[in-house]
């Protein structure tokens, strides 16, 4: 099980919009900026499509993840890496619905990406960059 510290935490909490990669089965790279990400708990994130194309297109032929933890209030970079299940109906795809339209009432909110964390690497300019974490 991946355990995120509290300074993790905290600065997944002051991030507005999220860098999201992702890549093809053939390896092409996609990074989009996605506002309605959210930490469920230390090993799980969820990531709202409201717009995905290319990013959707990538998960279902290859469901790794990357996404980029980093802003001036985040004291520090990391980066989460994981595997992602694409839901469409379910209880938490309803909640996820729920979360995004309550925010932005005209959002299709079409499928929930469910995230496992499974590595976190430190990306903060330095001698420790790119080194695990978790």
């Amino acid at each position: 099980m991946v355990a995120l510290t509290e300074e993790m935490k905290a600065a997944f909490r002051t991030m507005k919009v999220f860098p999201v990669a992702t890549a093809s089965k053939d390896g092409w790279p996609n990074v989009v900026p996605i506002g309605f990400v959210e930490l469920v708990d230390d090993e799980t994130i969820w990531i709202a499509d409201n717009f995905m194309k290319k990013t959707l297109a990538n998960v279902r032929e290859n469901p790794k993840v990357s996404i980029y933890i980093w802003g001036a209030e985040t004291k520090g970079c990391f980066q989460v890496k994981g595997n992602v299940e694409v839901r469409t109906s379910g209880p938490e795809f309803e909640k996820m619905q729920f979360t995004v339209r309550s925010k932005m009432a005209k959002a299709p909110a079409k499928s929930l990406l469910i995230m496992k964390i499974q590595e976190i690497y430190e990306c903060a300019p330095g001698p420790r960059a790119g080194e695990k974490i978790v």
